[in-house]
């Protein structure tokens, strides 16, 4: 072999050592410090879109967004009953509420068996809300039976992810 293909295949070798190291350096870290967790209070500043749509629809009253008739007797919010968000409520209006590990998440989980991405809860068209588990590692589970298809949750079911439990309530 010559003397430059020896050399660049050592420094090739380097180079995927100090990546390994790099990598394993950050594996670490992350498992002592976790992951950071975002709170979500209000919102900072105002809602850049709201002069936009006054101009566009004339100045007057604004058009409502459409909304799903909501059933009688049909849930209003979304309570975190056990876990670290232990009372955390959100009010059910019709949009997708997901659930993870991402800072991006609607609800945000810091517990170690929930995926980044781990589910959804959504409205069908009936006004029912469905879960569904987005390929998570651990599962999702409603009232003990672990989801494999997206399912419609009756009003006080648990929906478990890890240590977490969350109820559709009136």
């Amino acid at each position: 072999m010559s003397e430059l293909t020896l050399t660049v295949m050592r420094l090739g070798f380097l180079a995927v050592l100090w990546l390994f190291v790099i990598v394993a350096v950050q594996v670490i870290r992350s498992d002592l410090f976790g992951t950071r967790v975002t709170q979500r209070g209000s919102r900072r500043g105002g809602d850049s879109r709201a002069p936009q749509q006054q101009q566009q629809s004339g100045g007057g009253r604004q058009a409502a967004p459409p909304q799903q008739r909501q059933r009688r007797g049909a849930p209003t919010k979304l309570v975190v009953s056990e876990g670290t968000l232990t009372g955390t409520t959100v009010a059910l209006q019709g949009q997708t509420i997901t659930l993870g590990r991402a800072h991006d998440s609607t609800i945000v989980l810091d517990d170690d068996y929930a995926s980044s991405r781990h589910a959804r809860i959504y409205p069908d068209r009936d006004g029912q809300w469905i879960v569904e588990d987005l390929g998570s590692t651990n599962g999702t589970y409603l009232d003990r039976t672990r989801l494999t298809t997206p399912t419609p949750i009756p009003p006080g079911a648990p929906i478990r992810i890890g240590k977490t439990v969350i109820e559709l309530r009136k």
